[in-house]
């Protein structure tokens, strides 16, 4: 199971606490091997090449791996025609946090105090082509406001500067923003999504906070090469959706930020079908801004 980021990041962890539990349904070990580079490609078109026999899968953010990814490089393979999608696993919404110095107290004077300083407030990021820069991409779209990127090599260096004052905003992951949001160090505003997070149900969303239908997720799954068989996709899906009955898998997800999708969008077509939506969403915003990886 090839994890195209590096060893000890949130998809490391997540391919191998699913890794792990689906030994027991697959009766056989899974070994993660994480393969790095160029924004998770050189690990997507290793298991792009690989023989369809279903002993080499990729897992980690789809959101990324297999929508973005395919907008913003030159890739040598396909990221909807050359996998076989074997299951959606998680989502995670997105939060609109700032630092304790910006003027606003809801996602309303958020948005009017950018749009009476243009060109003058600052988002963080965790690169160029990053979910969180897409993400504000689109919030500017939708907004009508202007504000700069400031690209960090991760999401902890962006933060520490969230912190400090020396960027405005962030679109996060909550597993990053939710303690200093606790610790009362940075605001939040909203989540982006239809429903509260289950671990900060006090943060509205964006429907409560003024910007509906402004929804964005990072979400986690798995693919195989394409011609994979069908029994062969089917017999894997099935040990997926095991691992995701699990209670104490459940709860470890709850932990780590991850909302489970409900068992009926565990399926390969639903993957399928929401990749296909994902990439008609984003390619459009991700072209007319021109933005390209690095």
């Amino acid at each position: 199971m090839v994890v195209p980021f590096a060893a000890g990041g949130p998809a490391d962890v997540v391919g191998r606490i699913i890794a792990e539990r689906m030994r027991a349904s697959l009766g056989q070990p899974i070994i993660i091997e994480n393969v790095t580079g160029a924004a998770g490609t050189i690990g997507t078109g290793r298991v792009a090449r690989a023989s369809p026999d279903g002993y080499t899968l990729s897992i980690g953010p789809g959101s990324s791996t297999h929508v973005i990814n395919g907008a913003i490089y030159t890739l040598p393979y396909d990221v909807l025609n050359d996998f076989e999608p074997i299951a959606l696993l998680s989502n995670i919404p997105h939060i609109i946090v700032a630092n304790k110095a910006v003027p606003a107290d809801d996602l309303k004077g958020l948005i009017g105090w950018l749009k009476a300083n243009p060109d003058s407030a600052s988002q963080g990021t965790s690169g160029v082509g990053s979910v969180g820069h897409i993400v504000g991409v689109f919030f500017q779209k939708e907004t009508g406001t202007r504000f700069y990127f400031v690209p960090y090599r991760g999401l902890a260096p962006a933060m520490q500067d969230l912190l400090a004052g020396r960027v405005d905003m962030m679109i996060d992951l909550p597993l990053n923003s939710l303690p200093h949001v606790r610790a009362g160090t940075i605001k939040a505003y909203a989540v982006t999504a239809r429903t509260r997070l289950a671990a900060a149900p006090d943060i509205p969303t964006v429907d409560q906070a003024g910007l509906p239908g402004f929804y964005s997720s990072t979400w986690y799954s798995i693919y195989a090469p394409r011609r994979t068989s069908k029994d062969i996709v089917g017999k894997l899906n099935a040990a997926v959706v095991d691992v995701l009955a699990d209670p104490a898998m459940r709860s470890r997800f709850i932990e780590l930020g991850h909302e489970i999708v409900p068992r009926e969008q565990q399926t390969p077509e639903a993957l399928g079908d929401l990749q296909k939506a994902e990439i008609e969403k984003w390619w459009s915003i991700l072209k007319t801004a021109n933005i390209k990886g690095e």
